[in-house]
C-alpha cells in the first residue's frame, strides 16, 4: 500500500476524531444524564435539519442545472434542424439549376 494518505482520507480521519472527541466530552462532562441526553438530542436534531436543508439545496440546484441543460440541448437541436433545412433547400435549388 502507498505510504501517502489522500486529502479525503485525512479529512475523514479529522471528522472521525472530532466525533469521538465530542462524544467523549459529552459523556465525561459534569452534567446529569438527563441534561446530556437532551443536549445530544438537540445536536442530533440540528444535524438532521442541516443535512435536510443542504439536501434540498442540492436537489434544487440539480433541477436548475438539468433545466438549463435541456434548454441548451433544445436550442442546439433547433439550430441543427434549421441548418439541415437550409442545406436541403440549397441542394434542391442547385439541382433545379442543373
Amino acid at each position: 500500500m502507498s505510504q501517502e494518505t489522500g486529502a479525503g482520507e485525512k479529512f475523514l480521519f479529522l471528522m472521525l476524531g472530532t466525533v469521538i472527541g465530542a462524544a467523549t466530552a459529552l459523556l465525561l462532562a459534569p452534567r446529569s444524564g438527563e441534561e446530556t441526553r437532551k443536549m445530544i438530542m438537540s445536536k442530533a436534531r440540528e444535524g438532521a435539519d442541516t443535512i435536510s436543508s443542504r439536501g434540498k439545496t442540492v436537489a434544487q440546484k440539480t433541477t436548475e442545472y438539468l433545466d438549463r441543460g435541456k434548454e441548451i440541448v433544445q436550442q442546439q437541436k433547433d439550430s441543427l434542424s434549421a441548418a439541415l433545412e437550409a442545406g436541403k433547400k440549397a441542394y434542391r435549388d442547385e439541382k433545379e439549376k442543373a
